[in-house]
C-alpha cells in the first residue's frame, strides 16, 4: 500500500539513549531535514511559529555542560544524582535539535483571531509536537538515533541557552532532541489493546 513506507518510518522511530558522538550523514543533511520540517509541518492559521536551533559537536557538549551545572545548582541532591548519568549520556552524543515556539507570532495570532485566543497556546503545543516528531522520524530514517528531552523546566538552563546562542527572548524552549549514531537498541515496547484506544462508528 502507498502509505506502508510512511508507517514503516514511524514504527522505526524509537527512543535510544545509547548514542555516540558521530553521525552517519553530513551536518548539511541534518540541517536540510530540519529545514524541510520547519517549512512543511502545519501550524494553526499557518502562523509558522516554530523555531529550531541545531547544535552539533563541541557546541553540543557545551549545551549539556550547561544543563549539568544548572541542575546541580538548582535541584535537590537526589534529583541531580538521578539525572547526572543521563546528562553525561546526552553530552556523549553528536548533537541536539532545540525546538522553540515564538511568542511574538502567537501573540499576533491571538490579536488577529480573538475568538481563538484562549486556545492558541494549545495549538502551539500541538504544532510543536508535530515538528518534533517529524524531525525525529526523518533523522531516524537516515540512521540517526535520538531521545527527546524537556530540560526547559530549569530556568537557569534556558537562560544559558538564550545567552550562549543568542536566542531571542520571545522564543520559548519546548524540547531538546539528542541525536547520534546508535550504539544500543531501544527498550522493548508494549502496546495497550487497540480497541480500547480507537472507536469506530458508522462503518
Amino acid at each position: 500500500m502507498a502509505s506502508d513506507p510512511f508507517f514503516a518510518a514511524i514504527e522505526a522511530r524509537r527512543t535510544i539513549y545509547a548514542l555516540s558522538a558521530s553521525s552517519p550523514i553530513p551536518d548539511e543533511r541534518i540541517v536540510e531535514l530540519v529545514q524541510k520540517a520547519i517549512r512543511h509541518v502545519p501550524s494553526s492559521y499557518n502562523v509558522q511559529s516554530a523555531r529550531v536551533v541545531v547544535i552539533l559537536k563541541e557546541d553540543h557538549k557545551k549545551l549539556w555542560d550547561f544543563a549539568d551545572v544548572a541542575i546541580k545548582e538548582t535541584m535537590p541532591e537526589a534529583v541531580y544524582g538521578f539525572l547526572a548519568p543521563r546528562l553525561a549520556g546526552f553530552k556523549a552524543a553528536y548533537g541536539s535539535v532545540l525546538f522553540f515556539e515564538d511568542d511574538a507570532d502567537l501573540e499576533k495570532m491571538k490579536a488577529d483571531h480573538p475568538s481563538a485566543a484562549p486556545l492558541v497556546n494549545e495549538f502551539s503545543d500541538v504544532s510543536s509536537g508535530m515538528h518534533q516528531f517529524t524531525v525525529w522520524t526523518a533523522l531516524k530514517a537516515e540512521g540517526l538515533g535520538g531521545s527527546l528531552q524537556h530540560f526547559q523546566f530549569s530556568p537557569a538552563f534556558v537562560e544559558k541557552v538564550q545567552e550562549e546562542w543568542k536566542v531571542p527572548k520571545t522564543w520559548k524552549l519546548k524540547a531538546q532532541l539528542v541525536i547520534g549514531t546508535p550504539t544500543g537498541e531501544p527498550a522493548e515496547k508494549t502496546f495497550k489493546p487497540i480497541d480500547d484506544r480507537v472507536k469506530v462508528y458508522g462503518q
